[in-house]
This record gives structure tokens, sequence and C-alpha cells, in this order.
């Protein structure tokens, strides 16, 4: 019974191969050049997360399915029935921007950047030159009262709030900072973005928190918080008025830092590998130890 079913198999793979032409391949080449394009469309967008809490509702509805759970069955099977209508909803923007992009470059350049090997993703690489370069720059803006805002990427990638912005794609330098958030240049309001240790994006705007802060803090902090709230991103807030540094990430904004305490915080937060990688609470848990709390959180 065994050795029959694997002939059968075998026969049937056969079978498929004798009759593989052009056009399946033309047609396996299409769809996977679909597929790929929407990963590289939605991988630098929030849209991704999305997916991923798409996914959880499939998990979620084969748990129902497994347990037989009749009424919670037909809300997602009402769901998933429009599941087409729901995604175009959903990634409205995305797909208009794929639209737009195919009709300003067209096909041939379109269709380029799906055998152009993108380039490795290095996040260590240089990065603690611009952190050195970057605290210096800040350690001067804090003296001279300088106006600030800096976003870190992580893992979650900012492509929308980078839209917002004017991309300058700069390397990191002390001087570049510095020209930015000069009071009154084109490029002073607003965030700049830090994507693997160059200045990639300047002028971005960024959503303010929504929850009660202390009312001696302005746009820039509630920017920095609100921005925190919605992604893993590090910020860095230099006050207009006082000149404090400032951290948020997580939603929580830890103020009076000083330029040494600064950059042993972004060296251990950015700089690690993966697994040493550590978080802005960590750190000032690990701090707060050894120098008696002298930080000023606020919630």
């Amino acid at each position: 019974m065994f050795v029959e079913t694997i002939s059968d198999y075998a026969t049937k793979l056969k079978n498929v191969f004798l009759s593989f032409g052009f056009t399946d391949l033309l047609d396996i080449l299409l769809v996977a050049f679909i597929i790929y394009q929407a990963i590289k469309l939605l991988r630098d967008t929030r849209a991704f997360q999305l997916i991923k809490g798409l996914l959880l509702v499939l998990v979620a509805f084969g748990v129902i399915m497994l347990l037989d759970m009749q009424a919670s069955e037909y809300i997602f099977k009402t769901l998933f029935s429009n599941l087409i209508l729901v995604l175009i909803i959903l990634f409205s923007p995305e797909i208009r921007h794929a639209l737009e992009t195919a009709g300003r470059n067209g096909f041939k350049n379109f269709a380029k950047r799906f055998f152009v090997r993108d380039k490795e993703d290095d996040e260590s690489t240089g990065i603690k030159s611009t952190i050195r370069n970057f605290v210096s720059a800040v350690k001067t803006m804090s003296e001279n009262k300088v106006g600030s805002l800096t976003v870190f990427e992580r893992n979650t990638l900012l492509g929308e709030i980078i839209k917002t912005g004017t991309v300058i794609d700069a390397e990191a330098k002390e001087q570049v900072f510095g020209n930015v958030f000069f009071p009154n240049s084109p490029l002073h309001d607003g965030a700049v973005v830090i994507r693997d240790g160059r200045v990639y994006a300047a002028a971005c705007i960024l959503p303010l928190t929504e929850k009660n802060v202390d009312k001696e803090l302005g746009t820039r902090h509630r920017a920095a918080i609100g921005m925190s709230e919605q992604s893993d991103a590090l910020l860095v807030v230099t006050s207009e008025e006082t000149g404090v540094i400032s951290v948020a990430e997580k939603g929580k904004l830890v103020r009076n830092l000083t330029p040494e305490e600064l950059e042993e915080l972004l060296l251990k937060a950015l700089a690690g590998s993966k697994k040493e990688n550590g978080t802005v609470q960590s750190f000032l848990e690990f701090t707060k130890s050894r120098m008696g709390g002298m930080f000023d959180e606020k919630k």
C-alpha cells in the first residue's frame, strides 16, 4: 500500500514536470514579483505591523475552528468573506503609492528593482561613530539652548514618518546636526530620523502623545513621547528654553541627562549586538543603582 502511494505521487510529479511550459514559468515569476514588491512596499511602513496583527487573527480563527465555537466562528467567517475588500481599505495608501510609483517610473524601471539586490542591512556599521558625533552636537546645542528632536530608527521602520519630511541621507557628522537644527534654518522645525547610522531625513512630523504631560514640556517632548508610544524608536530632545537633554522610549521620558550619560545610554541601546541591546528602562535601573537615582523621570 505504501509503495503504491509513493508510486502514485511519483507519477503525478512526473506529469507535472512534463506538462510544465513557458507560460507556467512566466506565471510563477509574475506571482513571485508581485509578492516581492508587496513585501518591499510594506516593510518600510507601519502597515507591516498590521500584517502581524492579521496573522494573529488567523491563528485565533484556527483555534476557534478547533474548539468548535460556533458564535465566534460565524463572526470570523463573515469577516473573512469580505477579506479582499477589508485588505483594500486597510492598505489603500500603500496600494496607491505602488501604482503611482509604477506610473511615474515606468514598467522598465519598476521591474528593474526586482532584480537589483538590496544592500544588506548592517545596523551596527558606523553607529558608534554616529553616536559620538551626535552626542558632541547635542552637547553644543544644549549649551546654546538650541531645540532639537532626533529619532533613532530601530526595528520598526518609519517610512511613513520619513515621507513627511525631506530625505537628505547624509553622513552623521557633528556639522550636519548643527546645520539642520540651526535656528531659522529650513529644516529646523520637525525631527531628524537616523537610519543605519546616517542622517536619513529631516523636518519630519511626528505624532503627539495624547496622555497628560507636565505643562513645562513643549511640542518636541510631546512628539518624542508620542513617537515612542507608536514604535520602538529611541528619541532624543534638547529643550530650546532650558537646554535640558531628554530621551523618550516606550512612552516614557527621561530628563536631565548629561552628554556622558546620553552617550552611554545610546551605546548600550543601539551599538551592541541584538542580544545585548538594552532599553532605556534597564539602563536607568543600572544607572540609578550605581549613581543614587539622579534621573528625573516624568511619566
